[in-house]
């Protein structure tokens, strides 16, 4: 494994550590968050383990650590060499990490239905947002080490917003995917080509049916289509989609402007 995956690796892990230890110290204990298997339209299987009682609900969450361990595995698109190549696989890195943690929470929510999950669950779905914004920042601005760590702090800060308001999470994560489109867009028009617009395009439809299709969960249920493979269900097959999108646009556009230099990385 390279250097800058194992060090990739081993900041979102600390970082992840970091959340689970703060949301079991109570901090969020006001935070509304839905527990329970009536809020899914996927009716639970008595015969299955707790682990598998809504059978397609669990296991799609799988797809979240195959797509980590895909671009794990992947180049960064950077074309320089040494230290600009390191540091376009360290932000390649750190998204593929973010995934192989998230697919194992999500899966850990829908298995206990426990509020601390469900929390986490919320949590972290925020700073999955925020690393395209830093990554295109990186590309824009240069290399900033404390940028990141800036972006990503204030990212998980904004999960306060779900104690002041039962739908905080709800603004707090409009504002990400805004940034992220936002940002995405202008860095596109900097330096993206016909294919970066294709995965932007095909990143944002994904997520727009990330958002419909969870929150139309129970409606759509009434059709035979959506009564196994639910719309809950779908809605993450539509964000792993958005997921290997934001990928593939963010590594395209790598390969056309290198990150420049602004310091070096530790």
């Amino acid at each position: 494994m390279k250097p800058e995956s194992r060090q990739a690796l081993c900041h979102v892990a600390v970082a992840g550590c970091l959340c689970v230890a703060t949301v079991y110290s109570g901090v969020f204990d006001g935070v509304f968050v839905e527990v329970g298997h009536e809020h899914y339209a996927e009716v639970p299987v008595a015969s299955l383990p707790a682990a598998l009682a809504m059978p397609f609900n669990s296991l799609v969450n799988l797809a979240y650590v195959l797509l980590g361990v895909y671009w794990l595995r992947r180049d960064a698109g950077d074309a320089g060499r040494s230290v600009g190549q390191r540091r376009a696989g360290y932000l390649k890195d750190v998204f593929a990490a973010m995934a192989l943690l998230y697919g194992p929470v999500q899966w850990l929510r829908i298995w206990t239905q426990a509020r601390p999950a469900a929390v986490l669950d919320q949590w972290l779905t925020l700073p999955i947002f925020a690393w395209p914004v830093a990554w295109c920042l990186c590309l824009d601005g240069g290399w900033r080490p404390c940028r990141l760590l800036v972006i990503e702090g204030l990212s998980l800060s904004s999960y306060g917003l779900a104690l002041l308001h039962a739908q905080g999470f709800e603004v707090a994560l409009g504002v990400h995917v805004a940034a992220a489109v936002g940002q995405a867009l202008r860095t596109h028009r900097q330096s993206g080509s016909a294919s970066s617009a294709t995965y932007l395009a095909l990143g944002v439809l994904s997520c727009l049916g990330f958002v419909v299709l969870k929150l139309c969960d129970h409606h759509l249920a009434r059709w035979r289509l959506f009564q196994r493979l639910t719309g809950h269900f779908w809605s993450k097959v539509c964000d792993v989609l958005q997921f290997h999108f934001a990928f593939l646009f963010l590594t395209d556009v790598t390969t056309r402007r290198r990150v420049p230099p602004a310091g070096k990385m530790r």
